[in-house]
């Protein structure tokens, strides 16, 4: 099915390449290596249960939601661009 200029799979392709970027973003976030005892930001202790739950972390709960939150914001773009760009 061909979406104006674009050709047949064009749309797919676009949905391919996000999820590819998805996964790819996801699996840079996971932690490696071993766990620290102590969180890296504020340096408050992480409980075993969570070191054993999430191998390599490095951040207590508090302190990776936070990071989490701020880096959702900074990843958030559109591919497609807005309506009006491609009417112009």
């Amino acid at each position: 099915m061909a979406v104006g200029w674009a050709g047949d799979g064009a749309v797919q392709e676009q949905i391919d390449a996000t999820v590819e970027s998805a996964v790819q973003l996801a699996r840079s976030r996971m932690p490696q290596g071993q766990s620290l005892t102590h969180c890296a930001e504020c340096e408050a202790p992480i409980p075993e249960a969570r070191r054993k739950a999430v191998p390599g972390v490095q951040y207590c709960i508090e302190c990776q939601s936070e990071l989490e939150k701020n880096q959702k914001a900074a990843s958030l773009f559109n591919r497609s661009g807005s309506k009006d760009s491609q009417l112009k």
